[in-house]
């Protein structure tokens, strides 16, 4: 039974095939090569910890964390920096792992900041993505599941520190406590 009012979009079994497919795409296009994948914390760590597992090359993994003021499902665009790499990304092939690309304002500010490092490569691999909502030219290069808009949790995304744990992507159906 699903907490609150949610109805499932993505089962499990969905997102663990679409996963494995994401993984070998990867994994054909840098083979021989060791990526960096930079998980946007919080929602994505899911998405990164399934992904890793299914890929057949080595990586190395850090870590960021941003927000973007605005109303708790809506982004303003405005970015900060909560929690930076621990290293160089010089000349590094990086792939900026992403929960969901909505309207692009923030992976956009993200992937500006992280070409300004020098990597030798940058690519976004997205579970998610809501076209619909797009505001800023950002197009992951990777991508799992276009989805409609709607507001959706569960498997790492929520709704105020709610749901992240759920297996299923589900739809938001009703906000609040």
């Amino acid at each position: 039974m699903l907490p609150g009012k949610t109805k499932v979009l993505l089962t499990r079994e969905q997102i663990r095939k679409k996963v494995k497919h994401l993984a070998a795409d990867i994994a054909r296009d840098y083979e021989g090569k060791k990526p960096l994948l930079i998980c946007v914390l919080k929602g994505a760590v899911v998405f990164l910890s399934d992904l890793m597992r299914n890929l057949s090359i080595s990586v190395e993994i850090d870590f960021m964390a941003v927000s973007s003021y605005g109303s708790s499902t809506a982004s303003s665009g405005v970015v900060r920096i909560l929690k930076d790499l621990e290293a160089s990304i010089e000349q590094k092939d990086v792939i900026i792992i992403e929960d969901i690309v909505d309207t692009g304002l923030t992976l956009s500010y993200l992937r500006e900041n992280l070409l300004s490092r020098n990597p030798g490569s940058l690519k976004i691999a997205s579970l998610l993505d809501k076209p619909e909502r797009r505001v800023a030219d950002v197009e992951p290069d990777y991508c799992g599941f276009r989805i409609p808009d709607e507001f959706v949790v569960g498997y790492g995304l929520d709704y105020d520190e709610k749901y992240r744990n759920l297996p299923d992507l589900c739809i938001l159906l009703e906000f609040g406590k």
